[in-house]
């Protein structure tokens, strides 16, 4: 018990510390003063993937083809506008793409960025939606491990991305995935129009192509960030207060989890020496 005890006040301690250096331009705005409103989210999602199926076991499925029309073609709507703010904001402030570091300054490209991602951030809270239409459907087999780990995670991540580094590289990844989700749910909102939209639909087989090659693109520019400064290992394993400084590296945790076992066996390989040391010091 007194472990324990130690453990939850460290934690306790730790997480008031980082809050001294969390982003002071997104503090105020909607869902970011506090990490409640996210995890009780996020447990009301867990919730229903365990009531939804039982509550649907015996009942005919719902057809919401209305709904997921709206549905879809707002995600569309939404997606593109987060690529879109990304893409003109971070030209304009001359970003790299291989390795940018967060801009905390009140510059209006950084703030703009910010707000961008702050989009993509509720994006991920609105795409739970995924799984309750799944449901409802009475379509089970498209709840997969993997659909529920990708969602679950994203959202919780991307706040903890939001709190402490809204911009820099943060907005290749999400940019991409965003255009992505412009094509993927443009195909999901055409397709519940109805067989006669359905039969032009060729074109579905290369989205799975597409999404493959954001998963590489996604790793190519992680590798390449990793190996100006693998630094993300210690923010995956530090358990207690240091000198360490959170914020240019805490972001290799949502940039890691878009391809987290390619990245790490990547890593490992390439990098071993590295990853020792920086072990070592922690």
């Amino acid at each position: 018990m007194e472990v324990a005890a130690h453990f939850v006040n460290d934690s306790v301690e730790f997480y008031k510390w980082s809050l001294t250096i969390s982003d002071k331009r997104v503090e105020k705005w909607p869902m970011m003063s506090s990490p409640l409103p996210t995890l009780a989210i996020s447990c009301l999602y867990l919730l229903f993937l365990w009531a939804g199926p039982r509550y649907m076991q015996d009942r005919q499925p719902f057809v919401l083809r209305k709904t997921l029309i709206v549905y879809n073609f707002s995600m569309v709507v939404l997606n593109f506008y987060i690529a879109k703010e990304l893409l003109i904001a971070s030209r304009a402030a001359g970003y790299s793409y291989l390795c940018q570091p967060v801009n905390y300054s009140e510059d209006e490209n950084e703030v703009r960025i910010a707000s961008a991602l702050w989009w993509y951030y509720i994006s991920k809270g609105v795409e739970f939606l995924d799984t309750v239409f799944f449901i409802l459907r009475k379509k089970f087999n498209q709840v997969s491990f993997l659909h529920v780990y990708h969602h679950c995670t994203m959202f919780i991540l991307w706040w903890i991305g939001m709190k402490w580094v809204p911009g820099g590289q943060a907005f290749f990844g999400a940019g991409i995935n965003s255009s992505i989700h412009v094509l993927m749910y443009g195909y999901y909102g055409l397709a519940a129009l109805g067989p006669q939209i359905q039969k032009y639909l060729w074109w579905k087989k290369y989205l799975t192509i597409i999404q493959m090659v954001m998963i590489h693109l996604n790793t190519f520019f992680v590798i390449g960030s990793l190996s100006a400064s693998l630094i993300f290992i210690t923010v995956l394993i530090i358990t207690s207060h240091t000198s360490i400084n959170i914020k240019p590296k805490a972001w290799y945790i949502l940039y890691i989890h878009q391809d987290l076992i390619p990245s790490l066996l990547l890593c490992l390989l390439y990098f071993p020496r590295n990853v020792i040391l920086i072990h070592s010091d922690t």
